[in-house]
């Protein structure tokens, strides 16, 4: 029995090694695949995981935006109704009609004789236009105190106008202050859309290198590094940079601004400046106009506005870089002996600490790509967006309803079987619009809620900007060295990168392309 067990054993044993060898095979193939399986599903856990960290980062970073716009746009607005005081020259109007109404009087007491229709008319509407600036416009609290004389003390002497000079400078100050204001909106929020998605982006490597370089086994708490290994400070994520980088944002609030507004008084002046405050003006002619003032500010055709450059209004000249750190408080003052518009010779490399030449090398980094994001064929594009959908707000539904009486279109139902009012047909008087344009002046700089900020936030377009900045250039944040800066100055690279980014059609077919690109980073 044991000799037969054996023989069969040493016949079969050949089939007894390759039944063990697949068993081996197929046990070792099954564990593979079981493991391949847990690491796809922890690897699409954390791609689930970090998608969803980079989308609440990005959300949030949009927030911050809307937040630091509100809170820089009342300096610009300060400063604009320092400017052009309209409720000032509306003082001077009603003064004018007080001293005529006293003499009329005075008049009527020296004789009998009754005025004629056509004066008491003329007076009737400069008191009606009058009203209505009155009960409709705010006046500022700087005008207020230069308005508010003492008894017995001469106010400054101001030269003396008629009141048809009054009226005009009323109609181009009041036309240009809202303006401005809206063009400066407009740049201050895509400014600002800018800045802190590039520092977001920054930051956002910087925490994701940090976390990769650290083993999650080691224990070891770090407080701080100041050495050179820094990855945070090789990424930008400095705070002291930072800061600096933002506070390029004061052009634009104390210096940009002047020359947006000497670009739009001259359009204003030319657009409005023949036309008569007491003509009645339908609103179709009136969103003519101010289609006109705009083609004259931005161009009239798609390739004038593609050519004009937005740069100067956001950003100094590099001589003058160091006056916008100084006048914002991140440099000492200058001694009376230096020049503040000439910076100081840069400090020998022994003696420049590593830290500091780094920071100004990465300073440097964001503002040249800054510049390039601001000359680039999309900031023109998502521009243009945000001011037709500013202007269109003030037009067609402040104006629109408050000047011509007209319901808001966005409230009124789709289908209407019969129309209670044409607004092809309704007028308003000059007068009553620049009433409410003055009104709407200060619900743009200093609405609360402010409805212009609102209105910009609803561009799908603008969202879609920003996460392309906040998406690209990736690979050249990795490089981190004087390579990657080489790389993003370089004319060609740029272009490339523009390319394969937003595609060649970009100008053309914008939307499709951000939103294509907003769901890859969003992963919506």
């Amino acid at each position: 029995m044991i000799d037969t067990s054996r023989r069969w054993l040493r016949r079969n044993q050949t089939n007894f090694a390759v039944g063990v060898g697949v068993l081996g095979a197929g046990y070792v193939a099954g564990q593979y695949v079981l493991s391949k399986i847990v690491e796809t599903r922890q690897r699409m856990n954390e791609d689930r995981v970090a998608k969803e960290n980079l989308r609440r980062r990005f959300q949030q970073n949009q927030e911050d935006c809307t937040i630091t716009v509100l809170a820089l746009l009342p300096t610009a607005t300060e400063n604009v109704l320092d400017v052009l005081p309209v409720e000032r020259i509306t003082q001077d109007l009603q003064q004018k009609k007080a001293e005529r109404l006293g003499r009329s009087a005075a008049t009527l007491d020296n004789s009998s004789a009754i005025p004629s229709s056509g004066p008491s008319s003329v007076t009737d509407d400069d008191g009606r236009s009058l009203a209505s600036f009155q009960t409709e416009s705010y006046l500022h609290a700087s005008q207020m105190v230069a308005s508010t004389s003492i008894p017995g003390e001469a106010g400054p002497s101001r030269p003396t106008k008629s009141k048809a000079q009054l009226w005009n400078e009323l109609k181009i100050t009041s036309v240009t202050r809202a303006f401005t204001l809206l063009y400066t909106l407009s740049l201050l929020t895509l400014f600002t859309r800018i800045q802190l998605n590039l520092l977001g982006r920054r930051n956002y490597l910087a925490s994701v290198v940090s976390m990769a370089s650290h083993s999650p086994q080691d224990p070891t708490i770090s407080l701080e590094n100041l050495d050179d290994d820094n990855v945070e400070q090789s990424y930008g994520n400095d705070f002291e940079t930072n800061r600096k980088f933002l506070t390029f944002s004061w052009w634009l609030l104390h210096r940009g601004w002047r020359d947006v507004l000497q670009k739009v008084e001259v359009a204003v002046k030319a657009v409005f400046g023949p036309l008569n405050p007491r003509e009645d003006l339908p609103l179709e002619k009136f969103s003519a106009l101010v289609l006109e003032v705009r083609r004259k500010v931005e161009g009239a055709t798609a390739e004038e506005r593609r050519s004009h450059k937005w740069l100067p209004y956001l950003l100094p000249p590099r001589e003058q870089e160091e006056l916008v750190l100084r006048e914002s408080g991140m440099l000492k003052s200058p001694s009376k002996s230096q020049t503040v518009t000439i910076p100081s010779p840069p400090a020998s490399p022994a003696a420049e600490s590593p830290r500091s030449s780094f920071s100004s090398a990465s300073l440097r980094r964001l503002l040249d790509e800054t510049a390039d994001l601001i000359d680039s064929p999309p900031f023109t594009k998502i521009f243009t967006l945000l001011l037709d959908t500013t202007f269109s707000h003030l037009t067609d539904r402040e104006i629109r309803t408050e000047a011509y009486r007209l319901p808001d279109p966005s409230s009124m139902p789709r289908v209407q079987e019969v129309p209670d009012l044409d607004s092809s047909l309704a007028k308003a008087k000059l007068a009553a619009i620049l009433a409410v344009v003055t009104k709407q002046a200060h619900a743009i700089g200093n609405g609360v809620p402010n409805t212009y900020a609102q209105a910009i936030e609803n561009v799908k377009e603008l969202e879609a900007f920003a996460a392309v900045i906040y998406s690209s250039h990736f690979e050249f944040e990795a490089l981190g060295d004087a390579r990657s800066e080489q790389l993003m100055t370089e004319p060609p690279m740029r272009e490339k990168v523009w390319s394969e980014k937003q595609g060649a059609g970009m100008v053309g077919a914008a939307t499709g392309v951000f939103e294509g690109v907003w769901g890859k980073v969003t992963g919506s």
